[in-house]
Order: structure tokens, then sequence, then C-alpha cells
């Protein structure tokens, strides 16, 4: 079985599913369902809830149920659909990320791990809920907040978080209306991370490869009438220290239909200095110093000639101001600071210089990182850091409750990154019960005794058959456009297919 947030059904039709629907499922859910056979497992299995469906949840559930053959997990996720950044936040031209679905899939149907979508954690239910119901609770739901730029003028139309962009384009539901104004020939990036690079190459990439995506269709409408000619990817530090991998640097300079529109002077030394640079960090600075600095051959520089779309790296510079249009509502340009570095390698520092350069730029995109919010008052939150105080996992103060993925160390790392770190907290939660140190003797009602609140509360859960409803659907309609998917944006219309 599966479920996750808990919504009030906004429509007639969707009332009207929730009250036939309810009796069967909470008939369901106490006869045992996921598989879950009640005569199997006995009454004081240990029972771990997790809190999210993204990877780091699915992470740790995966290792807990195979390293434990009596312990039982549930998954509770806000949104009605699993998969959290691999469903929302890998580009949709990087379809080989998502194949990790497949192995959560697996995980989501094992016969001791129930998926619970539509169960908003916070709002429909407490941690301290959770915690009567089960011996352990484990945070894992990411990072939802933007980091502020703290600049003026950074709440100008036309200024966007970098997770608000990537979230329109790839379907989530509370972005569906996000419209950017893609009419300039210019935008500005902020950040030069995997996630800078990824939107930057979808705002230039040839229409022709997106519609073979599953990038939502009004997305894919909006990009196709879009006069974005130039994108400008800009980091405080210089080209030693970029946070991207080969691997995206790669994409931009063999990206169809563009030119890379680099400034030599920011390469200075740079040559020199690669044979210090440990090898991968070499081999990301050799295929930039190549494209900024290499003389183009006669068919390239013909290319090149040809194409209408730029992009570039701008180095040691930093916003200190959005430059509104004359109406004073809309972004004009932005103002940078220019940097000198202070030490070298990894830690340099970047120290304003006292100069400034104003871009002119109809669109701004700040790539500064992610964060994460509190969920709830009982849980201790470092705002500082945006983290759930841990050691290894385990929250400070709180016996029973773990933390793993973003929320743990921060938006860090890719989904290797992720896995490894949610590993870690599902042992530290196993040693804890091995130990003695985490009692799981008590008896435990786990979702028996959620679905009590749940149904009080008129909160249905989506379960994983409900969201394989959806998955089909998607796919259905993706087909029908020559895409792998085309994901429903209205978490009205996910209720309504998963019930029907």
């Amino acid at each position: 079985m599966n479920a996750h947030k808990v919504i009030f059904c906004k429509t007639n039709t969707l009332k009207s599913l929730w009250t036939s629907g309810r009796r069967s499922w909470i008939n369901r859910l106490h006869d045992g369902v996921c598989g879950r056979v009640q005569a199997s497992f006995s009454s004081c299995s240990p029972k771990v809830c997790i809190v999210g469906g993204g990877p780091a949840g699915f992470y740790t559930a995966q290792h807990l149920i195979k390293a434990r053959q009596d312990l039982e997990v549930d998954i509770y996720e806000r949104l009605p659909v699993p998969f959290g950044l691999v469903r929302f936040g890998v580009a949709p031209d990087h379809p080989e990320v998502k194949n990790v679905i497949n192995t959560f899939t697996q995980t989501a149907q094992h016969s001791r791990c129930c998926f619970y979508g539509n169960v908003n954690v916070g709002q429909d239910l407490s941690v301290e809920e959770l915690r009567r119901a089960y011996h352990a609770v484990v945070l894992s739901y990411g990072a939802e907040g933007n980091r502020s730029m703290g600049v003026p003028g950074e709440h100008l139309a036309g200024v966007h978080s970098a997770k608000d962009f990537v979230a329109w384009y790839n379907g989530v539901p509370s972005n569906r209306e996000l419209n950017p104004d893609l009419s300039n020939e210019t935008a500005v990036v902020l950040g030069q991370g995997n996630v800078a690079l990824d939107v930057a190459r979808i705002l230039l990439s040839p229409i022709d490869t997106l519609k073979k995506t599953d990038i939502t269709q009004p997305a894919l409408e909006a990009l196709a009438e879009s006069q974005v000619r130039r994108v400008l990817i800009v980091g405080r530090r210089g080209p030693m220290q970029v946070a991207c991998t080969i691997k995206e640097v790669r994409e931009m300079v063999n990206l169809p239909g563009t030119r890379p529109e680099m400034v030599a002077a920011e390469f200075e030394g740079v040559a020199e200095a690669l044979k210090e640079l440990p090898r991968p960090r070499k081999r990301l600075t050799e295929l930039m110093v190549k494209a900024a600095l290499e003389i183009p051959g006669e068919k390239e520089r013909a290319r090149r000639s040809e194409v209408s779309r730029s992009w570039g790296f701008r180095f040691f510079r930093s916003p200190v101001e959005v430059l509104a249009a004359p109406d004073l509502t809309r972004v004009a340009g932005i103002r940078l600071a220019i940097n000198r570095l202070e030490g070298s390698g990894e830690g340099a520092r970047a120290v304003p210089t006292g100069e400034v350069e104003d871009v002119t730029c109809g669109l701004v995109i700040s790539s500064i990182g992610y964060k994460s919010l509190p969920i709830d008052p009982s849980v201790p939150f470092d705002s500082r850091r945006a983290i759930v105080p841990n050691t290894m996992g385990r929250v400070q103060q709180a016996t029973g409750l773990y933390c793993s993925g973003w929320l743990k160390t921060g938006p860090t790392g890719v989904i290797a990154t992720t896995m490894n770190n949610s590993f870690d907290t599902a042992r530290t939660l196993l040693e804890d019960i091995d130990s003695g140190t985490l009692d799981v003797s008590a008896t435990k009602p786990g979702s028996q005794g959620v679905s009590a609140l749940l149904e009080e509360r008129g909160v249905k859960p989506v379960t994983f058959s409900d969201w394989e409803k959806i998955d089909k659907e998607e796919t259905r309609r993706g087909e029908a456009m020559g895409k792998p998917r085309e994901k429903l944006l209205v978490v009205e219309e996910m209720l309504q297919v998963a019930w029907t």
C-alpha cells in the first residue's frame, strides 16, 4: 500500500471520491495492505516512519528493510506523487538519472514498506503524533526553501530562484503558474553549480530536443516562443572554483545552435596552474580553458558564425543590486561587484575590489542554493545552517527521531551522495535498536494508529497503487504527444486519477 499527504477535498467530484473510497481504504489499511499480511509480523515488530518520499526517504527505507527482516517502514509524502527531486529536480534531458525510480519502486512495493502520499506532516499530522505511533521517525523531507541573495531589487518581477524555475519546467504543482518572462535577449544565472548549468541549458536548448523529454507542455510552449539568446552564468570566484562537474560543462560546450562566449582575461594564469590540480578539477578546468582561449578551426568558426545563441561563464562577480526598469516593477539589469581572490584553490575567498559592472538583462535566476525549512515546533532546527541539528543522523536531544538527506547535511552533492548519507542514517538507527538505545519492545500501532487520525481529519492518503494509476495516465498522455510522460500539474487532478 502507499499513502502520504492529507488534503481536504476541494471539489464535489473529489468529495464524492473521498466518501466512496474512505471506508474501503480504512478497511484495507487495517486488513494489511502493501502486501503486509498481519499474521506474518508481530505487533511489536519495529515500526519506522519516514517523512518525505524523495531520494533520501527511499534510500533510508531501502537500507532499513534490507538490513532487518522484521522491521516495517511507512513513508509519508506531502504530494500525491513520490520521488521528490528525482521527479521534480532532475533536468528533463537527463532521463538516465531518473532510472533510480525503478529501485525506489521496488522498495515501495516491498511487503514491509508502505507509501502514503497526500499527507502533509506538520499540517495534517504532527511529528509528536508520529512519534507516538512509531518506534522511530526519520525526517527526510529535503530542502524546499530558497536562499535569499540579500540584495535590493531581488523581489522585482523577472527575478526567480533556480529552484522555482526548475520546478516550473519539471511540473511541481505549486509552481505551474510561474510564467517567467522570456521576452528579453539576455538572461543572467547567478551561481555556477550543476543546477545553474541545467537552467542555462534548458533556456538555450533546441525545442526539437526538449519535445522528446518529459518537460511540461506549458514550459515547452513558453520556451518555443522565448527570445532569450544569451545566458551568462555568473560566479563570485574563478574558473578553478566552479561548483559544476565536467559532464554539465561538456553539455554546454556541445549544445547545438550555441557558441561559448568567455572573457579570456578571466583565465589569466589558469593554464599554468593546471598541473597542480587534482585530476577531476584539472579535466574540468582544461575544458573551460579550451572553450575560452583556444582558437577554433575553420569548420568550428563557420558553425559559430551561423548560430544565434550564446552562453558564457562570468567569473569574479557578485550581485549587489537588481536594477529596475523605469516602471520600477520589473528587472532591467543587474549590478555586479567585481572581486579578487584571496588564497588559492578550493579555499580561495572572493573579496570585492570596489568596482562594479552593470549587465542589461530581462531575466535573473538565482542558483545560490536550496535550504530546508522547519516542519514542526517540536523538532529542533538550526535556522542559520538550515538543518536539523544531528549527530550521525540522530536528532539532538530527541531519542527515536532521526534525519537524512539534505535536511541532515544541507543541500550538497548529487543523488549518490544522498544515497550514502541516507544509508548512514539507517545504519545509525539500526545500531540504536541493537544497542537498546532505541527501545522497540513496546507495542506501537504504526499506520493503524495514524489512519484513525487521518480519517477524523478528512484526509485520504494516496497509496503506491494509486500512484501507479497517475503514472499510467501520465505515460499515456506523453505517448500521445511523442514524449515519455506528460505530468499532471494540478493536485486535484492527480487525486481524481488516483481514486477513480
